[in-house]
């Protein structure tokens, strides 16, 4: 099925907001009671600082989630309609992808295409085409492919190893390259780039009528390439496009060219999972515990949870903290995932830990 984009696509359909940077100053965490599931402001704890304060609303879905519905081992991918609905990937079940609406009510379980008796679900996407949308999802799984479905679940197209080598002229012809899909990202003429981050380590992009066009990166630490291409998405805040891409075991981003040429390297991250840009603003959510906040000049303007002390305390024992929730603190993260801007400048965070954890930072202005 050929891709028509009608608009300059992004992983939440928002009203493009400009926002000043203000300094960067050490985050504000208030003093809450215990690991609760607060829902009231009085309740939630405060993080930020200057023109980044938000309230930080964290298990924001746990009351409207049904009994028998469970994250599993992680909570993993989240994007948003044009609708305001919020589509969270997992690894639990029913299905692979945990529908809400903006008040966390429960409206649906879907993505049952990526669950083999356990849920691989992990990166999604959300472009509308034309008059309706698609959703685009990547397991975390080899055995399983890249999804293009529509809202409601009907499958558009399925593209596993085999079909992704045979398209690609024998790309991963070589049995020693992995395949294991993270996440996809959009072009703004109707393409689209599909990661394979915990695989092979390429991206590989498709034109707006599903031809492949070329395989960008492969393995290693050089400019161009990567470990752990793990998230991407299109940047044009300087009304250029570009790829952007969170090399993530390389602790950094990297800026792509249209053409695939490489363009630029930012150093500074601890484990850079995924990326959203909304007008000026540019999101990175940080495994290692921490989300940052860039502006148009990719100057650091926020970094929210940013605590060595407690960052220390999550990464040690390999990770153990992620399966202990009574460890967790209010106004901190423990490995977030992915995270995205709501049309009003909200965040919402998934975080990799067992049981899952998704929370609303809710901007204070």
């Amino acid at each position: 099925m050929a891709n028509h984009q009608n608009s300059s696509s992004r992983r939440t359909f928002l009203k493009s907001t400009s926002v000043a940077a203000g300094s960067l100053a050490v985050p504000l965490v208030s003093t809450v009671r215990g690991n609760t599931m607060p829902r009231s402001s009085a309740e939630n704890p405060i993080v930020g600082s200057g023109e980044f304060v938000y309230e930080c609303i964290h298990n924001w879905d746990r009351a409207g989630l049904p009994a028998g519905h469970d994250y599993g081992n992680a909570s993993h991918g989240v994007a948003i309609d044009s609708q305001g609905l919020i589509y969270i990937t997992h690894q639990g079940n029913p299905g692979s992808l945990f529908v809400f609406d903006g008040s966390g009510r429960f409206v649906r379980a879907m993505g049952e295409v990526h669950n083999p008796g356990t849920s691989k679900g992990h990166g999604i996407d959300i472009r509308k085409e034309g008059s309706e949308e698609f959703i685009y999802l990547s397991p975390s799984e080899t055995t399983l492919f890249f999804t293009k479905m529509t809202l409601s679940g009907e499958v558009v197209w399925k593209k596993d190893r085999a079909t992704i080598n045979s398209e690609s002229g024998g790309v991963l012809a070589d049995p020693k390259l992995n395949f294991r899909p993270t996440n996809t990202s959009f072009r703004p003429d109707g393409g689209y780039y599909l990661g394979d981050g915990y695989g092979s380590h390429f991206i590989f992009e498709y034109d707006r009528n599903d031809k492949f066009v070329r395989a960008i990166g492969g393995t290693g630490t050089e400019n161009g390439k990567f470990s752990t291409p793990h998230g991407q998405w299109l940047d044009a805040r300087d009304g250029i496009p570009k790829l952007v891409v969170a090399d993530r075991a390389n602790k950094r981003l990297q800026w792509f060219a249209m053409d695939g040429t490489w363009l630029s390297t930012m150093d500074g991250f601890l484990f850079p999972a995924d990326i959203d840009v909304q007008g000026e603003l540019m999101l990175v959510p940080d495994l290692h515990a921490r989300i940052t906040i860039l502006n148009a000049k990719n100057e650091i303007v926020a970094q929210l949870g940013d605590d060595e002390a407690w960052r220390a305390r999550a990464l040690e024992n390999n990770f153990a903290m992620r399966a202990k929730p009574e460890e967790w603190q209010p106004g901190r993260f423990v490995h977030p995932h992915d995270a995205v801007f709501d049309a009003d400048g909200n965040i919402y965070v998934v975080e990799w830990v067992k049981t899952g954890r998704v929370t609303k930072l809710v901007r204070r202005v």
